[in-house]
């Protein structure tokens, strides 16, 4: 933390002078205020990670210092003092967002223990402001990239979801076309972006994992329950759950799910309290939901809870010249990352890419890229650099048909643990990575590892 700037707020001498000296001797950087006057003065002119503020005043009170702030700088951390306590005030001081609210005369030691917690909320906070921004920034509009019609009208329509009060959204489309990021870009530009974000796949757990993971559980609800544990739409209580391959959910979750959409309550796993939040659902499928129902595999009053606000998200091949600016986006950040001395693309691969298919859609494109950035020889991209779709399922055919089977069999397990430690082997533990590599989502692979014991 940076040196932390501290004003006191006191109209009695000796105590701002016995206080500054024990600041400074923290390395605190210490400014003072003997009136109400001095103190908006000061407060107006600089930034302080925390006030040490007298109740009574010459000219005012603690609690109008406190409105005042609460009004211009909400996050400054406030501990009230005061020789004059009763228990009105204290509670005026705690909504008005005073950290604590220390009688006079106080212990110097408490008073102390009690800043050194106050400026770790200080830089709490600080760090949280900075996250926010970086979220909201990593999150904005601009980062879906796109000048078809298609897109336009995407754009518009996400826009006026994240600025509405919708409770339910419905993203549809292909794999790989960029639902969860469109999730995110509702929430980080919604009202809800203070609160949390949270996101489950629904086909990377079991039934039972997936029920506590959404709906957390009591002690004692099944054999390895030790502890109570919140569910994620506890934890995202004001925020938003984003639940990917929802199409997917087993019947039993489907009911569940479909019962707090309707009465925005639930039971833990195991519990009887019914438990009220206020989340937004976001949920995405690349199914096709009719066939589902037909099938007997998805509820069809679940599908219409969840299809209140439908989005749908276009396959890439529908996009004409998006193909080319995402190229172009992509191409230009993995030369950045990779430190590459590529200047140019050549045109071929530009047509390449347009007259292929794209069946795994922006993802697909994003791995073309990576790739070829990483292996691309000399300062031009070329067609050859460029491998799309066929190349890169004949290049594992080939390996799996090298791949001899032992004479006495293989254990699976043991396998699949040996793949996940060369993944993250392969990528200097990096979990994403490692997951791209085995074509898994981050879910999905980390749950392999649980299962696995590695960490």
């Amino acid at each position: 933390m940076l040196t932390p700037r501290i004003l006191i707020v006191e109209d009695e001498s000796l105590i701002r002078w016995s206080l500054r000296q024990k600041f400074e001797e923290r390395s605190c950087r210490v400014s003072e205020a003997e009136n109400g006057a001095q103190a908006i003065e000061a407060i107006e002119s600089n930034m302080f990670d925390l006030i040490v503020l007298d109740y009574k005043l010459p000219d005012t009170t603690g609690l109008d210092i406190l409105r005042h702030l609460k009004e211009t700088d909400g996050d400054t951390v406030v501990i009230m003092m005061t020789a004059y306590s009763n228990v009105e005030d204290a509670v005026e001081a705690i909504k008005l967002g005073a950290y604590d609210y220390i009688a006079k005369p106080f212990q110097m030691d408490e008073l102390l223990f009690t800043v050194g917690k106050a400026l770790e909320t200080t830089q709490l906070r600080r760090e949280v402001r900075e996250l926010r921004h970086h979220l909201q920034h990593r999150y904005g509009f601009d980062r879906i990239i796109g000048k078809h019609a298609t897109m336009q009208s995407l754009f518009d329509i996400i826009s006026d979801v994240a600025g509405s009060g919708a409770s339910t959204v419905f993203l549809t489309g292909e794999t790989g076309t960029g639902k969860d990021l469109v999730a995110r870009i509702i929430h980080y530009n919604s009202d809800r972006a203070p609160n949390p974000f949270m996101n489950i796949t629904c086909t990377a757990l079991s039934e039972a994992l997936l029920e506590s993971e959404l709906f957390g559980h009591e002690k004692g609800a099944f054999t390895d329950a030790k502890h109570a544990k919140k569910g994620l739409l506890e934890l995202a209580d004001g925020g938003t759950v984003f639940l990917d391959e929802v199409g997917d959910m087993p019947p039993a979750l489907q009911a569940k799910l479909l019962r707090f959409l309707e009465e925005r309550v639930f039971r833990r796993v195991g519990g009887t309290e019914e438990i009220s939040v206020n989340v937004r659902v976001i949920s995405a499928t690349n199914r096709d939901l009719e066939k589902a129902v037909k099938d007997g595999k998805f509820r069809r009053d679940l599908m219409f809870r969840l299809n209140v606000i439908p989005i749908q998200i276009p396959p890439l091949r529908d996009r004409g010249d998006d193909i080319r600016l995402l190229l172009d986006h992509f191409v230009t950040g993995f030369i950045r990352e990779f430190r590459r001395n590529i200047t140019q693309v050549d045109e071929k691969v530009y047509k390449k890419v347009c007259t292929y298919h794209w069946p795994g859609n922006v993802r697909e494109l994003r791995n073309a890229c990576e790739r070829a950035v990483l292996l691309g020889k000399g300062d031009t991209l070329s067609p050859e650099d460029m491998v799309l779709g066929r190349n890169n399922e004949s290049d594992q055919s080939n390996l799996l048909n090298d791949f001899q089977l032992p004479p006495d069999g293989i254990d699976l397990f043991v396998l699949e643990e040996h793949l996940l430690r060369k993944a993250l082997e392969r990528t200097g533990q990096n979990q994403s990575k490692a997951a791209k590599l085995l074509s898994l989502s981050r879910d999905a692979f980390r749950y392999r590892l649980e299962k696995h014991g590695i960490t």
